[in-house]
């Protein structure tokens, strides 16, 4: 019936201050009523006692051979002195309830005859009216002298001052009631929407959350629960934003990496297929009629060779992919000159940058030192200069430099080319990443750089490629090995 918090409080604080306002006057007003009662009886025992004693002295002083007659006769003087001993309206009854004498007749007329009915009865009664604002009391007991009923005395007594009195105070505290229970009520209510207004706002910023929503930002600044929950709530919507965004990235990166692995698979099928179809077909060829052709057996076998060796590096670089080492052992260690090494590089790929249209400068400074394996720097000296040669300009020249520097030893191959971009640098170390389409050589599988930058890595070195104005730098630093050395230090 109810679907908001905020109406169920409203509701249930109504219904329970209203409820708990009717009681409390109920109660209120029943203890007043029980007061005025205790008084008015507490008054009327003091009002018998007094007036019992004067009808006792009467009697003693007179004797009478009838008890009766005497009351009846002694009735109007009787009435008079307890008129005036009492300032109320007296009334003297035979003992059977008939009127004998009264200060005013008037006063025992009206109203209820209950009282009259319990004193003929031999019992003590007072009966209570209240019409027009003036409350009444008539009270009769029998009077017993000698243990013998001689008659009946009664009296009309006004109580309406205490009755207004009574009212007064009733009023009083009904309004004073009404006002507390209409602050409380007014305080509960601020107090349950000061409460439900944030939750209505969290019902909310949850419900778009739940629809797919996460530029979500509550704005409750409050420092109690509520606030709290409120700043946990934006903290878990932005750690959720960041896992999305990093599930995005992620699955955006694996996107491209599966694209880049088909990719090289399709290269390695290329690459693999391509000589061992041309070896397969010199090899048939020559068995046909290669010894009748010298010349074209002599062809036939460079070609073999030539492809065959072009798969034995391809291979090379497979298993150099696909079972890296993270670390040097102890026994593969040893103190190399990387000087020596990068000379005898430059001078056997001098060929090769030949063919290229290209020249090799290298300038190395000696006992450039460092531990390590000799057939990986190797490699990894070959893979950067045969890179140069690769990707360089025709007719330019590769510079390769190496000299130390405190305890580094610092090699730079530099070439001039086509300039490398930002965003194929960033990743020009990922395997099997080729850059642009068409910008690498036929036959490159993007594996070289990889396992170069592995190489230096486990050597303890860094490696980085810079581009600009077409010239494009290779600088590879790797730690220096002093004569009686450790490797790191």
């Amino acid at each position: 019936m109810f679907r908001t918090i905020r109406t169920k409080f409203a509701v249930g604080f109504f219904v329970i201050f209203c409820v708990s306002f009717l009681l409390l006057n109920q109660i209120i007003a029943g203890i007043i009523a029980s007061g005025n009662r205790k008084i008015i009886t507490d008054d009327l025992i003091g009002l018998k006692n007094n007036s019992g004693v004067y009808v006792r002295q009467a009697f003693l002083i007179n004797h009478y051979a009838s008890d009766e007659i005497y009351f009846a006769q002694m009735a109007e003087e009787m009435v008079g002195d307890l008129r005036h001993a009492t300032s109320d309206d007296v009334g003297a009854y035979s003992p059977a309830g008939e009127l004998l004498y009264a200060s005013d007749k008037a006063a025992f007329s009206g109203g209820t005859a209950d009282d009259l009915r319990h004193a003929v009865s031999g019992e003590t009664a007072y009966s209570v009216s209240y019409e027009h604002g003036t409350a009444s009391v008539l009270y009769a007991y029998p009077v017993v002298v000698d243990g013998k009923k001689v008659g009946i005395l009664r009296f009309a007594k006004d109580y309406s001052p205490l009755y207004e009195q009574s009212r007064r105070i009733l009023d009083s505290l009904y309004y004073i009631a009404l006002a507390v229970f209409a602050a409380a009520f007014l305080f509960a209510y601020l107090l349950s929407r000061h409460v439900t207004v944030p939750i209505v706002k969290l019902t909310k910023a949850s419900s778009q959350v739940t629809d797919g929503v996460l530029d979500v930002n509550l704005t409750i600044r409050r420092r109690d629960e509520v606030g709290r929950l409120a700043d946990n709530f934006n903290t878990m919507i932005g750690k959720i934003r960041g896992q999305i965004a990093t599930i995005e990235s992620d699955r955006d990166r694996l996107k491209a990496l599966n694209a880049q692995r088909k990719q090289f698979f399709d290269n390695v099928t290329h690459e693999l297929k391509t000589p061992l179809t041309s070896i397969i077909g010199y090899a048939e060829m020559i068995r046909s009629n290669g010894a009748d052709d010298p010349a074209f057996f002599a062809k036939g076998m460079d070609h073999i060779v030539q492809e065959g060796r072009r798969l034995h590096e391809l291979v090379v670089h497979l298993l150099e992919q696909s079972n890296p080492r993270p670390e040097l052992r102890a026994d593969e260690l040893e103190r190399l000159d990387a000087a020596r090494l990068l000379r005898d590089v430059c001078e056997s790929m001098a060929f090769k940058a030949e063919r290229y249209g290209k020249t090799i400068a290298c300038a190395a400074d000696e006992d450039l030192f460092v531990e390590g394996d000799a057939d990986q720097l190797r490699q990894l000296f070959i893979n950067l200069v045969d890179n140069a040669i690769k990707y360089g300009d025709a007719g330019t020249e590769i510079d390769v430099r190496a000299e130390r520097e405190a305890a580094t030893v610092r090699c730079r191959i530099d070439s001039i080319g086509e300039p490398i971009g930002d965003a194929q640098l960033a990743r020009i170390f990922e395997p099997f990443y080729r850059g642009e389409a068409g910008s690498g050589e036929t036959g490159s599988v993007g594996l070289g750089l990889s396992i170069s930058h592995a190489i230096v890595g486990r050597h303890g070195g860094t490696i980085r490629i810079d581009s600009e104005d077409r010239r494009t730098s290779v600088r590879v630093a790797l730690p220096y090995a002093a004569e009686r050395g450790v490797f790191g230090r």
